[in-house]
């Protein structure tokens, strides 16, 4: 069996690159360099393709910064700190459908019969793109977009932490053998990977570590 996973480097992709390989999946690790504020993170991707095993690993750059739009690609606009109403300014806007789109084109190719996704619907920052709805709306177009989808061997969409809270996750990663130092999810990374502390992303990180009583290995810079 083979699969694409797409993985950002960060704690729920590579729990689920984990989980694929556990389910003995050859696994084709797809990184998206989006124009993201920093590198860390795809630093991070590739040393845990290679730990993981993936089959290949590839980063394929999309350069979303030039749109701006968001926190996480305009340097002008600052990461919040606090939690607010909404969807917050660190949605990249489409970027999940982006990235579904060149995996399930690199799928194609590599024939590969699914596609692994670490959206989370519940210990999330209210992204409209991590939904259920989402990943079935996108399942229904992988039916009609591709070849294989007409020739009546559709790619499979997975996305099996849809439902999990951070703490389930992370105990789940922990059985799996994931280290979750070498993970970066901080959306305000240094160049070496060490975490803010103060925004979304590692608020969300933390509370999980704290509720699966596993103690945090996050790196912090201060």
């Amino acid at each position: 069996m083979r699969a694409i996973v797409l993985l950002s480097g960060g704690l729920d992709s590579t729990t689920i690159l984990a989980l694929a390989r556990e389910q003995d999946y050859d696994c084709f690790a797809l990184t998206i360099d989006y124009g993201q504020r920093h590198g860390a993170e795809i630093d991070a991707a590739r040393k845990l393709a290679r730990h993981h095993g993936a089959l290949e690993h590839r980063i394929v750059h999309i350069d979303y910064g030039q749109f701006g739009g968001s926190a996480l690609t305009d340097v002008k606009l600052p990461i919040p700190t606090t939690v607010g109403q909404g969807i917050p300014i660190t949605y990249v806007p489409a970027r999940n459908t982006v990235m579904l789109s060149v995996a399930l084109g690199w799928a194609e190719v590599v024939e590969a019969g699914t596609i692994f996704i670490g959206v989370n619907a519940v210990d999330y920052s209210g992204y409209p793109d991590c939904r259920p709805e989402f990943i079935a709306a996108f399942q229904a177009l992988a039916r009609v977009a591709t070849k294989a989808g007409i020739e009546g061997n559709a790619i499979d969409i997975r996305a099996p932490l849809i439902h999990m809270g951070k703490a389930d996750i992370i105990a789940l990663g922990m059985r799996l053998g994931v280290d979750y130092a070498t993970t970066v999810s901080c959306y305000k990374a240094d160049c070496a990977g060490r975490a803010c502390g103060e925004c979304d992303a590692c608020r969300l990180r933390r509370e999980g570590f704290t509720a699966a009583a596993v103690s945090d290995p996050t790196r912090y810079s201060n």
